[in-house]
């Protein structure tokens, strides 16, 4: 890595751009979350059987499948970004997505075409999981080049901060789904418009990036024109690609347990209703877009390792606590009390750290080499997630397996921040 940086692109202001890549961001992430918040309607919608349980479980499934294409998508678009430049990229994945959600919103129920209703379900999946595996490289590798030097981690950091905007957006939107409509009519038609919302807002995404200046762009350059970004990053950088997913498993395990699922473990572990218990999506959401930008101010201060491990195992040693706090006191002050602590810890965590995953490859393979440490670690520890804590709940009959689940993957995320340097004043090339 260079210790000298190259002419700094000509800048749009620092706010126009944090809520150009911010919005845009959440955006495309509004419109993959929001899946998990009617994952129990979707089940018995588009997957009928006997068992309840069995239900969500396929539901769930589902919802991993679409982090299965993350990795191809992180690779594809990562090295679209590297040769022909991140703005283009991010406008590439808003489109995907918004195929990929459309496909869901509208797809027919079992009842009506059988097994071709959850085969719909599945391919919209794939196609979203194959745009949020470039859309993380593409602009997180956009903020941190724009960035001053002193402040990349506070910009970087609202890569994190746009995804706790969308699970906010998505479970208020699903919150008053539930709220307003009867049971009958949320599932014969209500599910529907939070997505159907979510591809007629894309537009608004695609013309705030479109006033986006470029950063880098390989294709001029002869002396990397033939050259494959995915190729070098590969060869030369192999090491950090490692080192890369394992700092992913920590924030994503945390992200898909404590921002995403603990509604869902609220309906069913502790006998809440669908609406009361979208309260802790609404709640997460709102503590991570806040506490985000402030773990990416605390990285550019004090360095990025040293927030990303203190905050990594205070959330490895509280999550227990918090379950058990849950089971002997299951009411609404409780959960919003837990959920508000262990998102701080992660929201900071993870705004602390994001920006490492750029930092640590050179100009030439930055968008490829952040694209897929992140699609790999999301892909196994985040996107079956969900499905791997419901799994092993019922295995185990403990309402406390997701605290385990988080608690190994924060330890990954501790150790690997020890094999990479302090990049924080690190200047990029």
């Amino acid at each position: 890595m260079a210790a000298m940086a190259s002419a700094a692109p000509a800048r749009i202001g620092g706010p126009r751009l944090i809520a150009a890549c911010t919005i845009g961001n959440a955006l495309e992430f509004y419109d993959f979350v929001i899946y998990s918040f009617f994952a129990t309607t979707i089940g018995k919608l588009f997957f009928p059987a006997q068992d309840p349980a069995v239900q969500i479980l396929l539901s769930f499934a589902t919802y991993g499948v679409g982090f299965f294409l993350r990795p191809l998508g992180g690779a594809v678009i990562g090295a679209y970004a590297d040769r022909h430049g991140r703005k283009p990229a991010t406008l590439l994945t808003l489109m995907l997505m918004a195929a990929g959600t459309a496909m869901i919103g509208i797809a027919p129920t079992y009842a009506a075409i059988g097994i071709w209703a959850p085969l719909v379900v599945v391919v919209g999946r794939l196609i979203q999981g194959f745009s949020a595996g470039g859309e993380v490289g593409a602009s997180t590798t956009l903020l941190a080049e724009y960035a001053p030097a002193a402040r990349r981690g506070f910009f970087g950091s609202w890569q994190v901060a746009s995804q706790g905007l969308a699970v906010l957006v998505a479970a208020f939107l699903a919150w008053s789904v539930f709220t307003l409509l009867p049971p009958d009519s949320v599932t014969a038609w209500g599910w529907r418009v939070p997505f159907l919302l979510g591809i007629a807002i894309v537009p608004i995404g695609l013309w705030l990036r479109s006033a986006l200046k470029e950063t880098h762009a390989n294709e001029e350059d002869v002396s990397l024109r033939n050259v494959s970004s995915l190729s070098l990053v590969w060869r030369d950088h192999w090491r950090h690609l490692l080192s890369g997913v394992a700092i992913v498993i920590g924030g994503t395990a945390a992200n898909a347990v404590v921002v995403l699922y603990m509604s869902t473990y609220a309906v069913r572990q502790l006998g809440m209703s669908p609406a009361t218990g979208l309260f802790a999506g609404i709640a997460a959401g709102a503590v991570t877009l806040v506490t985000a930008p402030l773990g990416g101010m605390l990285s550019d201060r004090y360095g990025r390792r040293r927030i990303g491990r203190i905050t990594f195992a205070l959330l490895a040693l509280a999550i227990y606590p918090g379950f058990v706090v849950l089971a002997a006191s299951p009411t609404l002050p409780t959960l919003l009390l837990v959920v508000g602590v262990l998102g701080i810890l992660f929201g900071t965590g993870g705004g602390a750290v994001i920006v490492v995953l750029t930092e640590i490859f050179p100009t030439e393979v930055r968008a490829s080499g952040m694209s897929l440490v992140y699609a790999v670690g999301v892909a196994i520890f985040g996107g079956f997630g969900q499905f791997i804590v419901t799994w092993l709940i019922q295995a185990t009959g403990s309402p406390f397996a997701p605290a385990y689940y988080v608690i190994a993957c924060s330890f990954s995320t501790i150790v690997a921040l020890s094999t990479v340097p302090e990049t924080a004043r690190i200047a990029l090339d």
